[in-house]
């Protein structure tokens, strides 16, 4: 169905700013923009359906690049603790962090954990999320790892939203490898790649480079089998430590590197050469009441293109809210409004590999978008909680939650 929206006005974000037209249409047709622009230079079109979207502001349907979606029970007692005085190392003693919630994700089916993840997703969609990523990294075996994955493929199937699916085996140690961490790299490359991959439940894999996970050597290992696959690579770098992660993930040319807290202006620079994005995590940072800022001022002079996402997960960053990270990103990292908007549309999509159909408002793109009552674009960074009134369009066609 071909259909004319009109009577808005519109931040494309067209090369990664604002590239507003005022005044304007969009028409689009099989899921796609066929055509935008000012209204006043739109030839006589002959649409089934023509919408008036009241002097909307229209953006690009938000894209949360980095999310831990699928996950078993609960760690707000976690929080609790912590915030009586109780170290996370003590908390880990306990069997608590990261290692519940593997114990939890293994315990629960996968029709537990689509019910809960289900609920998550909503709430991000609810907001104007028309694309996310889903990492696994919970299950760290075959069976688990694959249940997580397939609970996102069902997502896909059963919401109004492209989901990305990330393989984070290299995620953290499992229990039953204590002090074996080159026999589960391999285990990783040797069967949990090669079998999901061949499954279809894998769109890219990531790997956690850091002090308490992963080495370098040991993500490259990663890193290799997924090009061998035919997968692209992302990691979680330089959130804890200066490991050059970073570096290394612009050396196999990765979508993205993510949280950055650490990273020096030598990584800075290999990532602008090598084109990777840097996905920027400020739910993380605050939850953590982290202090170390990402280096703004060497991502900026070197041109790399920043991302921003929620990082929902169930230990460091239980993020409901996309939109939020827009103010957080400002209030916390000094982006400016344009360049948190551009980091949860053109170049979150680039982190996810899709910067050439979705993110920007232009002819040939998917026409997924949101037509916003505000006054200007800044107000999307400036609102602080709630739902803002907006109308969702996926491929072209009104949704609601």
């Amino acid at each position: 169905m071909r259909t004319l929206w009109q009577h808005c006005h519109v931040a494309t974000m067209a090369g990664g700013r604002y590239s507003i037209i005022e005044d304007a249409a969009i028409v689009t047709q099989a899921g796609s923009i066929e055509w935008i622009g000012p209204q006043a230079e739109l030839s006589p079109v002959d649409a089934e359906r023509v919408v008036d979207l009241g002097g909307a502001w229209v953006t690009p349907g938000l894209i949360d690049c980095h999310t831990h979606a699928v996950f078993g029970g609960n760690r707000s007692g976690e929080f609790e603790q912590r915030l009586q005085g109780v170290s996370y190392a003590e908390i880990a003693a306990q069997g608590g962090g990261i290692a519940s919630t593997v114990r939890a994700t293994r315990a629960a089916s996968e029709d537990d954990l689509l019910a809960s993840a289900r609920q998550r997703v909503l709430a991000l969609l609810r907001e104007g999320v028309t694309t996310l990523e889903i990492k696994s990294g919970y299950g760290l075996d075959l069976a688990n790892e694959r249940k997580m994955l397939r609970v996102a493929r069902r997502l896909a199937e059963e919401l109004p939203v492209t989901i990305r699916t990330t393989c984070l085996a290299a995620h953290a140690l499992p229990p039953e490898y204590a002090g074996r961490a080159d026999d589960y790299i391999a285990l990783v490359c040797e069967q949990m790649l090669p079998a999901l991959a061949a499954e279809g439940l894998v769109d890219a894999v990531d790997a956690f480079c850091e002090h308490l996970a992963f080495s370098p050597a040991q993500v490259e290992r990663v890193f290799l089998k997924a090009h061998e696959l035919g997968l692209p690579v992302k990691l979680h770098a330089e959130q804890l430590s200066s490991l050059h992660g970073s570096s290394l993930a612009a050396r196999h040319h990765a979508l993205s590197a993510d949280h950055l807290e650490f990273m020096t202006e030598e990584d800075a620079i290999a990532m602008a050469e090598a084109g990777t994005v840097a996905v920027l995590l400020p739910g993380a940072f605050y939850f953590l009441r982290e202090t170390q800022l990402p280096p703004m001022d060497a991502l900026r002079r070197h041109g790399v293109k920043i991302a921003l996402s929620s990082d929902l997960n169930p230990g460091t960053s239980p993020v409901l809210s996309l939109r939020l990270m827009l103010n957080m990103g400002c209030t916390l990292f000094r982006l400016t409004p344009e360049e948190a908007l551009a980091g949860v549309t053109l170049h979150a999509a680039m982190a996810l590999g899709l910067g050439d159909s979705h993110g920007s408002l232009e002819v040939g793109k998917v026409a997924d978008f949101i037509a916003w009552q505000i006054d200007r674009p800044a107000d999307l960074a400036y609102w602080l909680g709630g739902e803002l009134p907006r109308r969702i369009v996926r491929l072209g066609h009104e949704i609601s939650h």
